[in-house]
């Protein structure tokens, strides 16, 4: 009997959809070397929260992923393409299907919020100006914010209102995937939770898979379905916060069950 549910857990895992792949990627700066042959698999419909030391590579492998990176070896396969293999017209469609939220919102200082969110709009489609401003303005409005937001600039915005814009734009293309960089960073308690929310309602009404670099425990609690953790150059653990509770590493205990990870621990014993 137990053979035969180990087979079937297999099958299930073997059925799922990978959108990202990344196999023994190693990545090197002169002679420091920061990610050693790190593997990596998101599916098709989660959320995957990465987690990590301060330092240990989070945004090196996030960049890398996006192309901002030279790996030194490995693969990465992208919605169903190796990077390293796409033609132009085929990375072009790639990019077209991806998402991305810098880690500070990125919006262009001299452009307003609506022409923020066009920007990918310009860069691959060809509309007319009155079917970018209405586009722009469903993705405003998908992520919560008023029709007065539009022609403001970002200097003009709250950090939560920068970091909804930028997620708008990240939308701009209605993308199969979506990176979030410490998506939460710089917000109170109040607006990182409701940003959460909206993360989860995102992937579940757009379809959505979302990779987010985060430290935010309430996040990996709340939004991630599953959470991957980096250290020594490569995942450590990955599986769900129960799994995370389990792990006998160091660094691991001690941000899962240290004195800040206390509403964790008597949330998962209920």
């Amino acid at each position: 009997m137990e053979l035969l549910t180990e087979r079937k857990d297999l099958q299930a895992e073997a059925a799922r959809d990978v959108v990202l792949s990344v196999r023994d990627v190693s990545v090197a700066f002169g002679e420091t070397t920061v990610l050693d042959h790190l593997s990596l698999d998101v599916y098709r419909g989660e959320i995957l929260g990465f987690v990590g030391a301060s330092g240990s590579g989070k945004s090196v492998l996030l960049r890398t992923i996006l192309g901002l990176v030279r790996k030194r070896s490995g693969t990465i396969r992208l919605l169903g393409q190796d990077l390293d293999k796409a033609t132009d017209e085929q990375r072009m469609r790639i990019d077209m299907r991806q998402g991305v939220l810098f880690q500070h919102g990125a919006l262009f200082s001299a452009l307003t919020v609506l022409e923020n969110i066009q920007v990918p709009m310009r860069e691959y489609l060809d509309l007319p100006r009155s079917l970018m401003d209405e586009l722009a303005y469903l993705k405003l409005e998908l992520v919560g914010l008023p029709r007065d937001a539009a022609p403001k600039f970002p200097s003009e915005l709250s950090g939560g209102m920068i970091k909804r814009a930028a997620l708008a734009r990240a939308l701009a293309l209605d993308p199969d995937i979506v990176f979030l960089d410490e998506p939460t960073s710089g917000l109170d308690p109040i607006g990182a939770a409701e940003f959460d929310e909206l993360v989860g309602k995102l992937r579940d009404t757009m379809g959505l898979t979302v990779y987010m670099v985060t430290h935010d425990l309430d996040s990996l609690l709340t939004a991630c379905d599953r959470i991957a953790v980096l250290g020594g150059k490569r995942v450590l653990v990955e599986g769900t916060v129960d799994d995370m509770l389990e792990c006998d590493d160091p660094w691991v205990k001690a941000y899962f069950r240290g004195k800040r990870a206390r509403q964790i621990d008597r949330s998962i014993r209920g």
